[in-house]
C-alpha cells in the first residue's frame, strides 16, 4: 500500500466507516447493498473490493451463478436478478459513471417503482460511499 490512509487520516476514515455502518442498517438490506458494492468494485477495477464484497455475498448465501453474471446483469437470465435488484444495479452503474450517464431521469423514475424515497436516498449514498472507498483503494494500491 502506498500510504496507510486508515492511520494517516483516522478521523476522515472513521467518518466513512460510520456512514457505511449506518447504511448497513437501512431498509435496503445488506444483500442488495453488497450487490451494489460488488458492481462498483467491478466498474472501478478494485481487486481488494472485489474480493471483499464477493466473499460477503457468498457468506450471505448468494449463488456463484449470480455473482458470475453481475458484470452482464442486463443480458443475464432474467430469473437471476429481481426487478428491484436490476433497478438498483442500473442506478449503481449510472451514479458510478455519472460523468457519462448524467443519472438519467428514466433510471431514477424506475427506482420509484421499487424503492421508497428514503431507500433511494440510502442507495445513492451507498453508491457514492463505495465509489469513494474503491477510488481510495485503487489509488493507494490497497
Amino acid at each position: 500500500m502506498r500510504v496507510d490512509y486508515t492511520q494517516l487520516s483516522p478521523k476522515a476514515y472513521q467518518g466513512l466507516l460510520a456512514c457505511k455502518n449506518a447504511l448497513a442498517e437501512s431498509a435496503l438490506g445488506l444483500p442488495l447493498i453488497e450487490l451494489a458494492y460488488l458492481r462498483i468494485a467491478q466498474l472501478n477495477g478494485c481487486a481488494f473490493c472485489l474480493k471483499l464484497h464477493s466473499h460477503a455475498l457468498r457468506r450471505r448465501g448468494e449463488s456463484q451463478e449470480k455473482l458470475d453474471a453481475l458484470a452482464g446483469w442486463d443480458v443475464a437470465d432474467a430469473k437471476l436478478f429481481s426487478p428491484r435488484e436490476a433497478a438498483a444495479i442500473a442506478w449503481t452503474e449510472a451514479v458510478t459513471r455519472i460523468g457519462e450517464s448524467r443519472a438519467p431521469d428514466s433510471l431514477y423514475q424506475n427506482l420509484g417503482e421499487h424503492f421508497s424515497e428514503a431507500e433511494i436516498s440510502d442507495l445513492t449514498l451507498a453508491i457514492a460511499l463505495m465509489n469513494a472507498f474503491t477510488r481510495i483503494a485503487v489509488a493507494v494500491r490497497q
